[in-house]
């Protein structure tokens, strides 16, 4: 009998970039952006222990089945499945957990999305020591430019709560946690089937995440409407589909490229929570969305033609 799984799409076989990967970033940013005003909405019907131990869990239900059904190929190597667990732990638990911890203390979700918008600087600082990737100087302009931009939306937004240091730390290691999930894939990420790879990595995220909710919180939720929305958007919208298309951008391409995207996610994040949560969106932030999103455009281009048609720094 046939093996159901199919074959991912192959870069090589098409001559270039199969459509989902470059539609990769447009979907990543929408989705990932949304889902700090949606876990800010989760947490105020459930503790944030309780919401993440019930996303995983639901994940698990989606995704296990589909491993019985397509039976994808597994790893041969057990080290294969050690590094999916730590990045499992690094993104699905700690930079999860800590982030729905500061949000449970008061932290308002454009807070969240502008700290956790320097990943890029952060991982820029540290690709060439630990991933081996070299930062050019147009990525470096580009990557400040995104700064800059970033920055006119922290001073223009009068929401920008953070109510205590302790916050502030939970916020942080939040930011160290997602950069170090992205520079472990790509120094140690290998291709892998997505139901594969997710199963691994969600599989560490409940067994770690519902302990927390079992002795930390008394499991209480309250099931309405606004609720299950939330849960339902973080669960396919975040975990199911964001999160893969964000792994799988970092195997495609260069790790600081792709993290020049979180520079877009606080006006992004900025824009629904003022839709959803009514927090403020003053003129001077559509300036630094313009700004943010030059920066990331530049740190972003494949080639930049050079006299003679040379290109002077180039892509993968």
């Amino acid at each position: 009998m046939t093996d159901r799984a199919a074959a991912l799409p192959s870069a090589g076989a098409t001559g270039g970039k199969p459509l989902w990967l470059q539609a990769a970033p447009f979907i990543f940013l929408l989705l990932w952006s949304g889902g700090f005003a949606v876990a800010k909405v989760g947490i105020l019907y459930t503790g944030p222990f309780t919401l993440l131990a019930l996303r995983y869990g639901i994940v698990l239900v989606v995704l296990l089945p589909l491993v019985a059904w397509f039976r994808p190929p597994l790893p041969r190597q057990p080290r294969v499945y050690l590094h999916l667990a730590v990045i499992g732990f690094l993104i699905q638990v700690l930079y999860f957990n800590l982030s729905y911890f500061a949000f449970r203390f008061g932290i308002s979700a454009g807070a969240l999305a502008i700290i956790v918008s320097m990943q890029p600087i952060v991982v820029g600082l540290l690709a060439p020591l630990l991933a081996g990737e070299r930062v050019g100087g147009r990525r470096w302009i580009g990557l400040f430019l995104g700064l800059a931009g970033t920055a006119l939306v922290i001073l223009s937004r009068s929401a920008i709560e953070i109510t205590s240091p302790g916050v502030l730390l939970l916020a942080v290691g939040a930011l160290m946690a997602m950069s170090g999930g992205a520079l472990y894939e790509k120094r140690f990420g290998t291709p892998q089937h997505p139901l594969v790879a997710n199963a691994v990595q969600y599989v560490v995220g409940f067994l770690c995440t519902l302990p927390l909710a079992l002795l930390l919180e008394d499991g209480h939720v309250v099931w309405t409407g606004p609720f299950l929305a939330a849960l339902g958007y973080l669960v396919i919208g975040n975990s199911l589909i964001a999160v893969s298309l964000y792994l799988a951008m970092i195997r495609a391409g260069e790790v600081s490229k792709v993290s020049a995207l979180f520079f877009l996610v606080p006006p992004c994040s900025a824009l629904i929570a003022w839709a959803l949560l009514g927090e403020a969106m003053p003129p001077l932030a559509w300036v630094g969305m313009a700004l943010a999103a030059s920066g990331v455009a530049l740190a972003s281009v494949q080639r930049l033609p050079w006299r003679g048609g040379r290109a002077r720094e180039t892509g993968p």
